[in-house]
């Protein structure tokens, strides 16, 4: 069964515009998605967490903030070594890999996060994979998926970003047989962003 129940958690996360966050042109800066992202969930005293795809830090180092203990990887090596940098800046811990996916990583968690690459584009170079989805624009969302009782701890969660531009019946396809509920949602010019929490 696949169904979206809306609704935003009463304790998500506040975005912390106070957070020293340094850039790196090879590197997925902090954008309106990674803002809607920290804001769309909670996170409890301990809860263990993936991210995957963390680019600048940001999300990880919020829900280090709240937390979380927090493992968080990016496939780009410049990506991990700005997180790890990031993270240092703001006297905050977080266990940083390089990984494709779940290649780097082989714990289980209460949640995983995964700002997705979305846009239905084949964009090559490491910078475009931070938003090149491919022709649906699923990208490593199945990927995500298929690996995921591997790497979620009993009654954990998967929270993706997910935009108004990918193949909406590709998406819908993927997604049966799993619980669905939207957390958030920003309409932009051009598309519409969701956070979607997953429960397989």
């Amino acid at each position: 069964m696949f169904f979206f129940i809306s609704g935003i958690s009463l304790l998500s996360m506040e975005y912390r515009p106070d957070l020293i966050v340094e850039k790196d042109d090879e590197v997925y800066p902090p954008s309106d998605d990674s803002i809607l992202l920290i804001g769309s969930f909670d996170v409890k005293e301990g809860e263990r967490i993936l991210e995957i795809g963390c680019g600048s830090g940001i999300v990880s180092m919020h829900c280090v903030l709240y937390g979380g203990v927090v493992t968080c990887g990016d496939i780009n090596e410049k990506a991990v070594a700005l997180t790890k940098k990031n993270m240092k800046l703001n006297s905050l811990y977080a266990s940083v890999v390089e990984t494709d996916v779940y290649s780097g990583v082989n714990s289980r968690f209460n949640t995983i996060i995964f700002n997705l690459p979305y846009l239905p584009v084949n964009e090559k170079g490491k910078l475009a994979k931070a938003w090149s989805g491919g022709e649906d624009g699923l990208g490593p969302l199945p990927k995500l998926l298929y690996g995921a009782p591997s790497h979620l701890l009993p009654g954990g969660r998967i929270i993706v970003v997910v935009s108004s531009l990918m193949d909406q019946e590709a998406l819908r396809s993927i997604l049966e047989g799993f619980e669905v509920r939207t957390l958030a949602e920003l309409p932009l010019f051009f598309e519409e962003l969701s956070v979607l929490e997953i429960i397989p």
